[in-house]
């Protein structure tokens, strides 16, 4: 057997060295330029989908503050009292109504109602939207009769209505 010289194994080992790059670069290519080409499909996707979830909690953030600017309105709105010309700090007895009692007037109150002639004044739309407002069955009011008795109880005639309504 033939002995080999040191130079001889320096290119026996560049040579072996050599193919096995050769072989790396080969085979893994493409494993890896699919492995990248994924993962970067992937990163735009997930950036998509950042973009997509910022803009609809923005859309969200829009409609919020437009619901709250129409609250704000409502209740600046309740709270800020009538003018003083139109302010009438006097009450009647809604109680005395029949189909009221005191609770029925709290209700009346709570809603605004503190006169007879408010009553009296109401249209059919008003008294319906009313009856939802107090949970009452549609009809009531015109069933109870709540005007003819407001009117009698204006008009003083107390015992007239207890007459007819007792």
């Amino acid at each position: 057997m033939p002995a080999f010289t040191t130079q001889q194994w320096v290119i026996l080992f560049l040579v072996f060295v050599l193919g096995w790059l050769l072989g790396l670069l080969s085979r893994s290519t493409k494993k890896w330029r699919r492995a990248y080409e994924a993962e970067r499909d992937a990163r735009v996707e997930e950036q998509r989908e950042h973009a997509a979830a910022i803009e609809t909690a923005e859309a969200r953030i829009v409609e919020l503050e437009r619901e709250r600017t129409a609250a704000v309105a409502r209740a600046s709105a309740a709270i800020d009292p009538p003018p003083a010309s139109t302010l009438d700090l006097r009450r009647d007895d809604l109680s005395l109504i029949r189909g009221l009692g005191p609770e029925g007037e709290q209700d009346l109150n709570e809603e605004g109602i503190y006169r007879y002639a408010q009553l009296i004044g109401m249209t059919r739309a008003e008294e319906e939207e009313l009856e939802d407002r107090l949970g009452a069955d549609r009809g009531y009011v015109q069933q109870e009769q709540w005007r003819e008795q407001a009117q009698l109880l204006q008009d003083g005639e107390i015992a007239e209505h207890r007459a007819r309504f007792a």
